[in-house]
């Protein structure tokens, strides 16, 4: 473990303790102290295996859909390519995927218009988190008075402060 009067770097380690003068150190490409290089012994994190091996898959499926989609079946044949799909998929598979998007997302707005209180529901104004302004002693003189903690502005105020030019 190193002492605290060390400067670390990704890539250094300079050290200005007393006992041993200035001192200058390279880490290990592995070594974990270095926050860079290779995983060490556990290999790479199964997260990065598996991103990297979605986007070939994804990079590949795209050309093999393109292919099919694209290039005549003469050619398919000629290359020795007699099963596939109908070629309606084509055009079907992206209207699917689209319909499904776009009806997840208007699901996604309903929910949420079902989870919102109605504009004439307290709750919309007031809820279990709603908390009332502390006050202090006003004697204290005004330097020497704590910060108030967050609190919700009471609507009778809010309505005073907005509205007073109107009950005039």
């Amino acid at each position: 473990m190193e002492d605290h009067l060390s400067f670390n770097s990704p890539r250094r380690t300079l050290s200005y303790s007393r006992n041993k003068g200035a001192t200058f150190s390279v880490f290990e490409a592995d070594n974990k102290a270095s926050g860079v290089g290779v995983s060490g012994e556990h290999g790479p994190n199964p997260s990065e295996v598996y991103g990297f091996v979605g986007a070939i898959s994804t990079v590949v499926a795209t050309v093999i859909f393109m292919v099919w989609a694209y290039v005549p079946d003469p050619w398919l044949h000629s290359i020795g390519i007699f099963y596939y799909p109908s070629k309606n998929w084509a055009l079907v598979l992206p209207t699917y995927a689209m319909v499904t998007a776009v009806t997840m997302f208007l699901f996604y707005i309903g929910l949420n218009f079902m989870a919102t209180p109605p504009p004439t529901s307290l709750n919309s104004i007031y809820d279990e988190n709603s908390k009332d302004i502390v006050c202090f002693d006003p004697a204290l003189e005004k330097d020497d008075r704590p910060i108030e903690p967050y609190s919700d502005i009471g609507l009778d105020k809010i309505n005073m402060l907005v509205f007073k030019e109107w009950k005039q």
